[in-house]
């Protein structure tokens, strides 16, 4: 999941136009000689946001046409209208450094200066070429994620399919094949690329001033980088021992379904089993794990959409009728007209779902390749977030038009799609009340969502701790592959299903990697959204058990919520926070609340087991 083209982040996305080049102003820097002056600071700040919005207008577009059409002159054009972005952002972040300088000063022009000095996520070194080369790297590795294929019984079978096949599939040596044929074809093949691209991206950092270039990513949380990565190992050990205990009995009913020879009952768990290519979320196989009894939930979302006749436009439909029950206005005609809600049949394009903005308006899209099942339907309510996020703060100068920081962005549509609970489905007429489940399958839905939910946890840490470490160096170009194996045992407690060596590059298969997205937003988002939905519910009124709350239909949450949404990134996130929350600290706290009677039960199934890895 992703957020594409706002303003703020539109340094990050390394696209440009020849147009825009030529009607964007040049922006002044700072004049050699005595030092700048505040008043200078602030006409730089003017002229940079000016020429941002300028290309803004017309590069969504370029990114887009190459996301849905990918061919060999897309993927140029985009690499092309890439390095003229990248040229002009570094440029805009050499002044902003230059320009923090200025005595004098506010707070909030050193923030916007800041902001604009660490906008960019691959910064290319000023040398001639450099970013002309960064680009057509970056473009390379993400079109061949979108061509990539896997197989399944020997046959070609596309990212979207594969992705489908995992989460249904109960075969283990098919699970294999699919697993490692979509490593080995997609992965391996960006190892050499992405080694130069991380090279010329820390060139570019450390002309900017950062250490590396994941020092950079690091700064944009209005703390100092070392602060932020001590508070994200902080966020983890509070929500690590509900993950362990999760770990704990999924590893356990594995054994029983597959025995030892494919799942020991000690040890790490088989990264193919576990209904998700990248295993990192595990709801896919709940009918592995659910209890007798209590697991059985009495519906299934996928089941209810299909028997009530849902196309993938009908479940988009669903999803923006949450948000119109909330008080926000439809979406325009235009998202529906230009929005790719299904895989076209013609053509490749990247099926990663990702929310698109392209005028900082109301030409707001989605780009999926639905499919008519319950986690598109997720997905759905989540992207849809990122698009109500644009437009709601849609009137701030340019450097605001983001969210607080980017995991708010990502929370948004995740603590919305908590709200897809029984009470919801049947009040958009999916699910008969006579079939909403009973207390006594509290169990059964808690465990399914923390399937999904507590298993992301480690896998949304540890991509960046991978990227961060091969920033920094500490993780050589030698040992990517192994580094990567690691981090996945230490922190998810999983293991490749065959060996894996230097030949091999595994991070290459999961799409933030050649698509150079960061990921601790998602984890951050994994932990916000618990947040959102406990002040949601609080604000609602809601009396019952946390997991069963919907505040479907409460215009006061919509208001209040609208509101911290029209601040954008105007204010540091603790100031947003706290707006819709009532804290200033993101904490896992909520999440441990809402899965309480589930941690509870966890342990006792556990009793005697050798838990952990």
């Amino acid at each position: 999941m992703k957020i594409a083209c706002s303003i703020a982040a539109l340094a990050a996305a390394l696209v440009a136009t020849p147009v825009a080049a030529q009607q964007a102003k040049p922006v002044s820097g700072p004049a050699s000689g005595p030092a700048p002056t505040a008043a200078q600071a602030e006409a730089f700040l003017g002229e940079a946001e000016k020429a941002l919005f300028d290309f803004s207008l017309i590069n969504g577009r370029a990114q887009w046409i190459n996301s849905t059409y990918i061919t060999d002159d897309s993927d140029a054009l985009a690499a092309y209208f890439g390095a003229i972005s990248t040229t002009m952002s570094v440029d805009y972040a050499l002044k902003a450094a230059k320009y923090a300088t200025a005595p004098g000063l506010s707070v909030e022009t050193t923030r916007r200066l800041n902001m604009l000095r660490g906008a960019l996520t691959l910064p290319a070194p000023t040398t001639a070429g450099a970013a002309t080369q960064l680009n057509d790297l970056a473009t390379r590795l993400q079109s061949a994620y979108g061509k990539g294929k896997g197989t399944l019984k020997g046959q070609p079978i596309n990212g979207s399919d594969i992705e489908a096949e995992m989460g249904s599939n109960r075969d283990p040596q098919l699970l294999k094949e699919m697993w490692v044929s979509w490593h080995d074809n997609v992965g391996a093949p960006m190892r050499g690329d992405y080694t130069r691209l991380v090279g010329i991206a820390n060139a570019g950092a450390k002309e900017l001033g950062y250490a590396d270039t994941g020092a950079m990513w690091r700064s944009k949380y209005d703390m100092p980088a070392d602060d932020f990565a001590k508070l994200t190992d902080t966020l983890w050990a509070e929500v690590k021992p509900l993950y362990d205990e999760l770990h704990c009995y999924t590893r356990g009913k594995l054994n029983e379904k597959y025995g030892d020879a494919v799942q020991p009952a000690s040890g790490p768990i088989r990264a193919d089993l576990l209904g998700n290519m990248w295993a990192q979320e595990w709801g896919n196989i709940y009918d592995v794990v659910a209890p007798s009894g209590a697991g059985d939930i009495g519906y299934d979302i996928g089941a209810l959409l299909t028997a009530k006749g849902y196309d993938p436009t009908k479940m988009v439909k669903a999803g923006e009728g949450f948000y119109s029950s909330l008080g926000f206005a439809p979406l325009p005609a235009s998202f529906w007209e230009r929005s790719q809600i299904v895989k076209p049949r013609d053509r490749e394009v990247i099926c990663h779902a990702s929310a698109w903005d392209m005028d900082n308006k109301n030409d707001i899209r989605i780009k999926m390749c639905t499919k008519v099942n319950s986690d598109d339907f997720v997905t759905i309510h989540h992207e849809l977030g990122h698009n109500y996020y644009q437009r709601a703060y849609q009137n701030h100068a340019a450097l605001y038009l983001d969210g607080a920081n980017d995991g708010f962005h990502e929370a948004i549509g995740d603590f919305v799609a908590l709200s897809i609970t029984p009470d919801y489905l049947v009040k958009i007429g999916l699910l008969d009340p006579a079939s909403v489940p009973g207390a006594d399958k509290d169990i059964g839905l808690l465990l399914r969502k923390a399937m999904d939910k507590v298993a992301f946890l480690p896998f949304g840490l540890l991509v960046d701790k991978w990227r961060w470490g091969v920033f920094d160096g500490t993780i050589p170009a030698t040992g990517y592959e192994k580094a990567w194996n690691d981090l996945r045992q230490q922190y998810q407690g999983i293991v490749p299903p065959v060996p894996r060596d230097e030949s091999k590059f595994d991070p290459g298969g999961k799409y933030h990697i050649p698509g150079n997205t960061p990921y601790t937003r998602y984890f951050l988002a994994g932990l916000l959204q618990f947040q959102f939905y406990e002040a949601a519910c609080r604000q609602a009124g809601w009396k019952g058990p946390l997991h069963r709350c919907s505040f479907y239909g409460d215009r006061k949450v919509g208001a209040k919520l609208n509101a911290m949404l029209e601040m954008g990134a105007s204010k540091p996130w603790p100031d947003a926070l706290q707006a819709f929350t009532g804290s200033r600290e993101i904490s896992g706290k909520a999440m441990t609340a809402y899965f309480a009677p589930l941690s509870k039960w966890l342990k006792e199934q556990n009793k005697g087991k050798q838990c952990g890895w």
